[in-house]
């Protein structure tokens, strides 16, 4: 359990229902609701009674508010700072008024500020209104649940569905926990030629497609440090980008890319050193078993795509490593 409960915060543009829908959630008419857009201009926060996990509810003022009495600037302010500050997103859009720019520009910022999002489309009084979710599924944050603060319509599954993410979200912050608690093991730099196989490798270690695998070489190009437990301990996988030649590097985020893979190797307790059995031991991976050396790390050579192996492309290594 979180050491306070979890924020959700309830944004959205004005006068598309988040009022009556914190209300609805809060078991109790908190915030004033009205036709009017940009009634709610401060957030107002409140138990929510509805969920099962514990969670405080934020009503924010409407985003990009047009108001003639100055007030739009601070709202929006306001309405971001919830955004930011919170564990759990609901998005609100007006189901029968189909997607409006406002809620296009929503959507941008809280793709950059909060990767937990629930969309509702509310003021859906009739199952008419459920044919819009294709529509707003465009926004980014899937195909939406449609729901009737008003009248209470499509509520069980909204709660559910908070229920659900907050439950991930404790979760997560347990396994968090569980890995402070564990003692420090070692550092293991992933090193060797672009498009060796390395963050393949990683991924099968952690059984988990944590980084972006490609067969297009350079795909890495940051050193990218992974937690992985193992033997009750807190190991720390570190994914490089692919060393090569430096007449070979194309541009100046190459050559800073490299340089992170060398430093990966000095801070590294141990490395494994990736060699595509495929294309057989080439001049390169010498070269980065050189540096390895250098730094006096101990070093397991693992030899990929063996499934690939092929007598001819050894063959061809010995050629380049001869020149």
């Amino acid at each position: 359990m979180p050491t306070s409960p979890f924020q959700v915060a309830i944004v959205g543009r004005p006068n598309v229902g988040k009022s009556a829908l914190f209300n609805r959630l809060a078991g109790r008419r908190i915030a004033i609701v009205h036709n009017q857009p940009g009634v709610t201009r401060d957030r107002i926060a409140a138990p929510c009674q509805a969920t099962e996990t514990p969670c405080e509810l934020v009503d924010t003022g409407g985003i990009c508010a047009v108001n003639e009495d100055g007030f739009s600037n601070a709202v929006t302010f306001e309405a971001r700072i919830a955004m930011d500050s919170s564990d759990l997103i609901v998005f609100v859009v007006d189901a029968r008024a189909g997607i409006n720019p406002i809620d296009e520009e929503v959507a941008q910022l809280l793709r950059k500020s909060n990767p937990n999002v629930i969309l509702v489309m509310n003021k859906a009084d009739s199952a008419d209104h459920d044919n819009t979710s294709s529509d707003f599924a465009r926004l980014g944050f899937g195909s939406g649940i449609p729901t009737s603060a008003e009248h209470g319509r499509g509520m069980d599954i909204l709660t559910e569905t908070i229920d659900e993410e907050l439950s991930k979200l404790e979760a997560r912050e347990q396994e968090e926990t569980d890995l402070d608690d564990l003692k420090d093991g070692l550092k293991i730099a992933v090193v060797g030629k672009p498009n060796a196989g390395k963050s393949s490798l990683i991924n099968a270690i952690l059984k988990d497609d944590r980084t972006i695998v490609s067969e297009v070489a350079g795909t890495t190009r940051d050193a990218v440090d992974i937690p992985y437990v193992w033997a009750n301990e807190k190991h720390n996988l570190i994914d490089t980008a692919g060393l090569r030649k430096r007449s070979s590097m194309e541009d100046s985020i190459e050559v800073f890319s490299a340089m992170r893979s060398e430093r990966s190797i000095r801070r590294a307790d141990i490395c494994l050193l990736v060699v595509d059995l495929a294309a057989g031991v080439a001049a390169q991976d010498r070269k980065i078993a050189r540096l390895i050396q250098k730094e006096k790390k101990p070093c397991l050579i693992i030899a990929n795509k063996f499934d690939l192996f092929h007598p001819e492309g050894q063959k061809a290594a010995r050629l380049e490593a001869a020149e």
